[in-house]
């Protein structure tokens, strides 16, 4: 039976130390997990990491127990619009399938990739500590079957309890305390070398000790995939010689169409803030046919695609409608489908006031661009702080990201713009497309000479310029610096205004998707 000091009103605070003195990777625990839990093929609760420490003959096998860490701060929870991720009165942060509409956003956030998508169902699931034994007065299945008692659990706060006992009076460690999740998984005896994400080396040839590495488009590998070089700048966080024996590898939650979302709700919103400014600052008249009906009609058309990706994205897409009828405020995914939800009615009221007509109603637009304005520059910046909710992904904790993503906005406006005739050929619009061109391509020079804070921000940067993902990025440089360089041109033609929105919006996506698909290039467990 788990010890616990529940009586009355008193609820235990579940906790759980792995013993890795004692632990001998014998996948016991793993095995179990997976009959309990009806866990299907591919993916996995808990595994057994396994890494070879020191050169020979002076080595040994480390291993280390992987599984949710059922942290007292849980991202995942955050993240999650529906809190189909909770955490109970226990401490034990379990989830409720029938409200996870299957957005990712619990995958992003937690810095532990205990998360996964169940293949059958397309639900979120992870290690729930065995919650509905425990609740039956039982032990996990894990704990039952491990032949050496190297997994404990029991109530942190009862001073009795065995678990409480090992973390008060045992050197014990947590995964990535930085991370400021307060973890309850305790681990006793293990290396350095399996509790840091990037301390082992990767192995080459795409093999482990007894399996081959997955080897998927979005498969993300563990272990640092780096050797030491000459320079000393690569190679594992460890002072030791370590490598991967085995490992698995884990996808990257969000692809292609969450990249292309992030342009084309930058469209919608810089259309708006675009206009807007050319008509503050005397470039475009406000009783013009672009600030009445063209603004508002390429805003929803930009909106609506928008949405239809982010539910395209959905592995429940059915479910959309839970963010709104039962929406978790702290998630700043169901913040950011309220302010789009403002914006979209903001540019259909401004749209209605157009299409009534009459002397007023470039006056009546006027006062809706009060509330307009807000929300369009709302709905450019919220996803740097969706980014920031992903605590798992330290290349997207940058400051700079709300006012890069505001840039990003007006460039992406002014350069959808500049594809209708005659608008297109407007000086003024023209200066705004480079101005904005200029300045994202500053904050991208910014971003990429500032010395990264972690190893994990710094490998993620290295994936998008010199990886993986540096065809996108560079991609994206070139035309965006093409397009900023086409608006001082003197050469002159219709064809100019066409080519320098084709080649700006061409080049922010290839950057939205270098930036997105690097940001979960790094190994986290």
């Amino acid at each position: 039976m788990p010890e616990s000091s529940e009586t009355g009103t008193e609820t235990a605070r579940w906790a759980k130390v792995i013993d890795h003195t004692r632990c001998i990777g014998c996948h016991a625990c793993t095995t179990a997990c997976k009959s309990e839990n009806e866990v299907p093929l591919g993916v996995t609760r808990t595994y057994v990491k396994y890494a070879d420490v020191g050169t020979f003959p002076a080595t040994r096998r480390a291993f280390q127990v992987t599984r949710c860490n059922q942290c007292d701060d849980a991202p995942c929870t955050t993240a999650c619009p529906t809190q189909a991720m909770f955490r109970r009165p226990d401490g034990i942060v379990d989830f409720d399938k029938s409200i996870c509409i299957g957005c990712k956003a619990c995958i992003a956030a937690c810095p532990y990739d205990a998360i996964f998508i169940n293949p059958d169902d397309h639900s979120a699931e992870k290690c729930n500590f065995c919650a509905h034994r425990i609740d039956m007065g039982l032990e996990p299945a894990c704990v039952t079957v491990c032949p050496t008692e190297a997994i404990i659990v029991g109530d942190l706060d009862d001073p009795e309890s065995k678990v409480s006992q090992y973390v008060g009076r045992d050197p014990v460690s947590v995964r990535r305390p930085e991370k400021e999740t307060h973890p309850k998984l305790f681990y006793k005896g293990a290396h350095q070398a399996t509790l840091d994400p990037l301390a082992a080396v990767r192995p080459g040839g795409g093999l482990y000790m007894w399996s081959e590495q997955p080897g998927g488009s979005h498969e993300i590998g563990s272990g640092q995939p780096h050797p030491m070089g000459t320079d000393g700048r690569h190679g594992p966080n460890s002072s030791v010689a370590a490598i991967l024996s085995y490992d698995i590898s884990h996808t990257a939650p969000w692809d292609w169409r969450v990249s292309l979302y992030t342009l084309t709700k930058g469209v919608s919103a810089g259309v708006y803030l675009a206009v807007l400014l050319l008509c503050l600052l005397g470039g475009l008249a406000w009783q013009s046919g672009t600030w009445l009906t063209l603004t508002p009609l390429l805003g929803l058309a930009a909106l609506a695609l928008t949405g239809g990706l982010l539910i395209w994205d959905l592995e429940h897409p059915k479910r959309f409608f839970l963010i709104f009828t039962r929406p978790h405020m702290k998630s700043w995914l169901v913040r950011g489908a309220f302010v789009i939800a403002g914006y979209g009615a903001a540019l259909t009221a401004h749209l209605g006031a157009a299409l009534a007509g009459g002397d007023g109603a470039a006056e009546t637009t006027r006062w809706i661009a009060w509330a307009g304005a807000p929300l369009a520059g709302m709905t450019a910046v919220y996803t740097a702080y969706l980014f920031a909710q992903a605590r798992a992904r330290d290349l997207w904790q940058n400051p700079l990201l709300p006012p890069h993503f505001l840039v990003q906005a007006v460039l992406a406006g002014g350069a959808a713009l500049m594809l209708f005739p005659p608008l297109g050929g407007s000086a003024a619009l023209g200066r705004l497309v480079g101005l904005t061109a200029a300045a994202h391509l500053l904050l991208v020079l910014a971003e990429l000479t500032l010395t990264h804070a972690t190893a994990h921000a710094a490998l993620a940067a290295r994936n998008m310029v010199r990886g993986r993902y540096a065809p996108w990025f560079w991609s994206g440089i070139v035309l965006v610096t093409l397009a900023a360089a086409l608006t001082v041109s003197p050469v002159g033609g219709a064809w100019v205004a066409p080519l320098i929105g084709i080649a700006a919006l061409a080049g922010l996506l290839a950057h939205e998707h270098a930036y997105v698909q690097a940001g979960q290039s790094v190994p986290l467990a």
